[in-house]
């Protein structure tokens, strides 16, 4: 059975105390749930928000990681120092780290074998703009991203990495693909997969769909046979928020 996942990307929001707030808040809201629920602090926070949630069921992600194991990459982090705090799960290839930071298919590649060599958890995000999908190129591009960063690995390295599709013109717009547009993304990733691999690794990997989720969309989004649960931005920044998400999984 796929997992079902609900993540929190806190992307550059809250400083020590409100991290600290905001996470106890979780811990206390959260203590007995199916899924596994994941929280993205900035990374200055991400060692405190370790020991807060150690005895809870949430695990701590980082939002970005370098693909080198040290040098001379001022102001980068790597997997070792993720994983000497306790983080062993990193969000790879968000459409704002390609579109401000100029990520493109190679570097994600290479930050994806990096930090599957250390033995982490990729969240991996993908997704087209809102000018591919209006001149119906959406399911092309996906591909093309799934194909360029990941495609290249071994089937065995699928059992460290969940997929988040993220439509780019639904993230921070309060713009939300329907039920049902996330729902044929999703089958169409999945028979990418298949055809990539076989179907049973296909229907083994857990498919996360990003993109303006809220408490009152996300039963009916998460309720689609093929998604498996969402990557949260804004709702995951207000503890009833999320855990209303939480639970509608």
């Amino acid at each position: 059975m796929r997992a079902k996942i609900v993540a929190g990307n806190w992307k550059m929001n809250n400083n020590a105390g409100e991290t600290q707030a905001l996470a106890q808040g979780l811990v206390d809201a959260i203590s007995n749930t199916d899924a596994q629920v994941v929280i993205a602090p900035t990374a200055v926070n991400l060692a405190n928000a370790v020991t807060l949630t150690e005895n809870s069921p949430i695990e701590v992600a980082a939002q970005n990681m370098h693909f080198a194991d040290s040098g001379a990459y001022t102001g980068e982090i790597s997997a070792d120092m993720l994983q000497s705090i306790g983080v062993q799960t990193v969000i790879l290839g968000h459409s704002e780290r390609r579109a401000y930071f100029g990520e493109d298919d190679a570097l994600l590649e290479k930050k994806v074998n990096q930090a599957l060599a250390k033995g982490m958890q990729v969240i991996f995000c993908f997704g087209e703009e809102l000018e591919e999908r209006q001149a119906d190129r959406h399911f092309e591009v996906v591909g093309s991203q799934l194909k360029n960063a990941l495609y290249k690995l071994d089937a065995a390295a699928w059992k460290q990495i969940v997929l988040a599709y993220e439509p780019v013109w639904a993230i921070g717009t309060g713009e939300t693909a329907s039920p049902e547009q996330a729902q044929e993304m999703h089958a169409f990733i999945r028979k990418s997969l298949t055809e990539a691999y076989d179907a049973e690794l296909a229907n083994g990997v857990s498919i996360l769909y990003g993109g303006s989720v809220k408490p009152a969309n996300a039963k009916e989004i998460f309720s689609k046979p093929d998604v498996d649960g969402g990557l949260i931005g804004g709702a995951s920044l207000k503890v009833a928020d999320f855990k209303a998400i939480v639970d509608s999984i």
